[in-house]
């Protein structure tokens, strides 16, 4: 397991659930006739900026060290990759799963990665998830957390063949939306976008970070329809 940019998957050695996620995850963003909501992460992906890792073995304890390692290093090291940058995870989960199951199994990863975190949590940013000032964070670095599972069926911009999470530093959102007036557009456009990509409205928990009545964790795994979770299994470490 290693972090992959643009020159590295040249050379990786893929499995094929490697080669059919990764092609599968291009074909996704790459898609003209039914454009993906997220304009940064195909710009993030057509630069170059996005950065890669494939866990093979999910839930064995050395595969989960060494993601939180390479988490460690891509928190250190995301500033050189770009201003579009995150970070594609995906997962072999094999198994009968339902969207229940895929919802704690991503939980339960976020979780084990904060356990494994050697950092202290950002003082600037609260640890309870009931505040609107928090977010996941790693090795002091805040991030916004997609997640999509193959058991979304009707929400497509969360739906993927395996489960897939993007970690996305909460600067890059802060870059791209310096130019305020430019912002506005492109969010504007990817509500536009998602509107028509998913066949279930835009879910109500989708909202700004910052704003009183916003509160990110709702937004990392949403429901397959409109319901609206309750309290969040983010367990911190102390």
């Amino acid at each position: 397991m290693r972090l992959l940019g643009a020159q590295e998957l040249e050379s990786h050695e893929w499995e094929p659930w490697q080669t059919y996620a990764f092609e599968s995850f291009k074909n996704k963003l790459t898609d003209r006739k039914n454009p993906f909501p997220c304009i940064p992460a195909v710009q993030g992906l057509s630069l170059g900026h996005l950065r890669f890792v494939f866990v093979d073995k999910p839930n064995d304890a050395l595969d989960q060290k060494k993601l939180a390692k390479i988490l460690k290093d891509y928190s250190l090291g995301y500033k050189e990759y770009g201003k579009y940058t995150s970070l594609i995870i995906f997962f072999n989960y094999v198994g009968s799963f339902d969207i229940k199951d895929y919802e704690k199994l991503f939980w339960d990863q976020l979780t084990l990665l904060h356990r494994l975190d050697e950092s202290s949590w950002p003082r600037h940013i609260s640890p309870d998830p009931e505040h609107p000032t928090w977010e996941f964070c790693f090795q002091g670095v805040p991030y916004f957390v997609y997640c999509a599972t193959p058991e979304h069926r009707h929400r497509k911009s969360r739906s993927f063949p395996f489960m897939l999470l993007a970690l996305t530093p909460r600067s890059v959102f802060n870059e791209f939306r310096a130019n305020e007036k430019h912002a506005e557009k492109i969010k504007a456009q990817t509500r536009k976008r998602l509107a028509a990509y998913d066949e279930v409205p835009i879910h109500p928990s989708l909202n700004t970070y910052g704003k009183n009545d916003n509160f990110e964790w709702k937004q990392y795994f949403l429901p397959d329809d409109q319901g609206v979770q309750g309290k969040c299994p983010f367990k911190h470490k102390w």
